[in-house]
């Protein structure tokens, strides 16, 4: 398991903290009734889109998969616009917030990049050529540096094996 899940229970307990404090703030701003009627239709846009990023998302994969090109970009534009879609479905102004600007085609464009190099970084490098297609190099044109020469290994006592024992550091 990794490092960082253990932080996702202080995560979500945190991001639940953050959402009352927000609504709070925003129902003492425009009214209770008002800050009730504005997640509700958050929530309502965010299951609206949800289907229809769904059904874009898998359109884009098949098309992708029909043509013989990678599909990695089709599935985490996918997976950026499902995740947008779905914050804004779940009830809360911040997540609201969150999913809506997912949703917006530069930023989508931002996370989609961030999402991909994740990925890449996470897989071999012959999966991420089939997932995303060949990568992009950038090569910078400068002086060559020299190359490095091998250290000579140093000799003690002409060569010849010497008696006695290793010393673990720590351990007398």
């Amino acid at each position: 398991m990794r490092r960082g899940l253990r932080f996702v229970p202080i995560a979500l307990l945190l991001s639940v903290v953050l959402e009352l404090a927000v609504f709070v703030l925003v129902g003492r701003a425009v009214g209770f009734g008002a800050a009730v009627l504005l997640v509700f239709a958050a929530s309502l846009l965010g299951l609206v889109l949800l289907r229809r990023e769904g059904m874009r998302a898998w359109r884009g994969f098949r098309t992708a998969a029909q043509a013989g090109q990678p599909p990695g970009r089709q599935v985490t534009d996918g997976l950026v616009g499902l995740a947008g879609a779905l914050l804004l479905a779940a009830p809360g102004l911040v997540s609201g917030l969150v999913g809506l600007l997912l949703l917006v085609p530069p930023l989508r464009r931002l996370a989609r990049s961030g999402v991909q190099r994740t990925a890449e970084r996470r897989v071999s490098s012959m999966v991420a050529g089939d997932l995303f297609g060949p990568r992009t190099v950038r090569v910078r044109q400068g002086a060559p540096q020299p190359t490095p020469q091998p250290e000579q290994p140093v000799v003690v006592d002409g060569g010849r094996a010497i008696e006695g024992e290793i010393i673990e550091p720590g351990r007398h």
